[in-house]
């Protein structure tokens, strides 16, 4: 279903028209209400007059993490907190967390993006729908819940965790859409498995995942045990939540909002664009936030756009599926290595499950490379010259991928701990 037709099918050429006058608006409000976009802007020698083009965003300065840290809790704010009707924030795992804000304006501008991304998806009215993604400061759950409901469909919101009242929930209410992170749509389907839960004779019908990267391999194991049609969508707090991005029932990628998103693709090193359709890292500028408007945010996520019209009737822009990010990259004895790359070798071996480790650190000033993955049962042996072959098989195929060496460990089913948000697939030891 096309939620907005007006916005999601516009021609291209009116599309540019808008975003240009949305970005000129926003470029105005940042230079005169939010300090540091000022003094960076002056810093350059640049002037909101000086954004004549869609093009002209490259005059403009990047932002990342960094500066939302330094600038905590509300130096990039742009209204007053008296006229913030929202707060939300990221983890702080790794120091002061990134603090965001939104106007009433931002709270149902949300809600039309998170509605165009769940009808898009399939959700319709009359749906009901299983949130398991976690309330609180955490963007996820809020996010997703109030477009859910304006496309009249029913919200359960039950929260991350306790899986067995999911489960619960599913058999008895009727459940027939769940939202998550993939990793734990993964893990209840093992749970339900377990307490003899027959998912074929459910309801359930789809999934909207997100949170994390989900690949082919992952979302073929999650619809197979779950038997349902699994979506993917895309978002982050500091540019407003989930609802940036959505994928159509076409599955040929995440359409961007782009009337409320204006994106590029850059060279991660350089900074420089690259053209239509080269990987690079996804930059986005909000085009109509009031509270916590971004210039030029870098994400880190590696991406390709496809500006053509989709089979679907959107002209919206699509993003391939996220898999690799630039801070995720680890490298190992010189090596740059991506755990997407890890996971592909991994689904591509009949035996294992699709939970594994990686775990990183240095023996005798070395690196060391070790990956621990789940088997099924019947993979486990109790002749070790099997055991060994099945090791040196999987070593084997990970180090023509990787170009080194790795030691594979073999764990039994249900050894690498789950998680009801985000799983953890990186144990990096060198700096502890």
């Amino acid at each position: 279903m096309i939620w907005n037709p007006e916005y999601e099918c516009m021609d291209r050429a009116a599309l540019k028209e808008l975003q240009l006058r949305r970005l000129q608006m926003t470029v105005s409000w940042v230079y005169e209400r939010v300090a540091h976009y000022r003094a960076l802007m002056d810093e350059r020698g640049v002037r909101p007059r000086d954004i004549r083009s869609l093009a002209d965003v490259s005059k403009l300065p990047f932002t990342d993490k960094t500066a939302l840290r330094d600038t905590y809790p509300y130096g990039m704010f742009a209204l007053p907190l008296d006229e913030v009707v929202r707060i939300h924030s990221s983890s702080g795992t790794t120091g002061k967390p990134i603090v965001v804000g939104y106007s009433r304006g931002d709270i149902n501008t949300w809600t039309e993006l998170t509605a165009r991304v769940a009808a898009s998806a399939g959700v319709h009215r009359g749906d009901l729908v299983d949130m398991a993604f976690l309330y609180g400061m955490f963007t996820g759950g809020w996010g997703m819940h109030y477009g859910i409901e304006r496309i009249g469909a029913t919200i359960i919101p039950a929260g991350s965790g306790q899986t067995e009242r999911h489960l619960m929930m599913m058999a008895d209410f009727g459940t027939t859409v769940l939202v998550s992170t993939p990793s734990y749509a993964l893990y209840l389907a093992e749970q339900g498995e377990a307490a003899g839960v027959d998912f074929s004779k459910l309801p359930l019908r789809l999934g909207l995942f997100g949170g994390e990267p989900c690949s082919e391999a992952l979302r073929s194991e999650v619809e197979s045990k779950l038997h349902i049609r699994a979506s993917d969508n895309y978002g982050l707090s500091e540019v407003m939540g989930p609802g940036v991005a959505g994928e159509c029932e076409c599955a040929c990628g995440l359409h961007i909002g782009e009337d409320h998103f204006l994106v590029e693709i850059i060279d991660p090193v350089t900074g420089e664009p690259l053209p239509e359709g080269e990987e690079g890292e996804l930059v986005i500028t909000t085009l109509t936030k009031e509270a916590f408007p971004v210039l030029r945010y870098r994400t880190h996520d590696l991406t390709t756009l496809d500006q053509s019209r989709c089979e679907c009737g959107r002209t919206l822009a699509r993003m391939s599926k996220v898999r690799q990010r630039t801070d995720d990259m680890l490298i190992i004895r010189g090596v740059n290595i991506f755990p997407s790359q890890v996971e592909d070798v991994l689904f591509g071996i009949e035996g294992i499950r699709p939970h594994y480790l990686i775990v990183v650190d240095r023996k005798k000033n070395l690196d060391d490379l070790e990956v621990r993955i789940e088997v099924d049962t019947e993979t486990f042996s109790d002749i070790m010259a099997d055991m060994v072959a099945f090791q040196n098989k999987v070593a084997e195929k990970l180090q023509s991928v990787l170009g080194l060496r790795a030691r594979v460990t073999l764990v039994e089913p249900g050894a690498i701990e789950r998680a009801a948000g985000k799983a953890r697939r990186v144990l990096d030891l060198r700096n502890t």
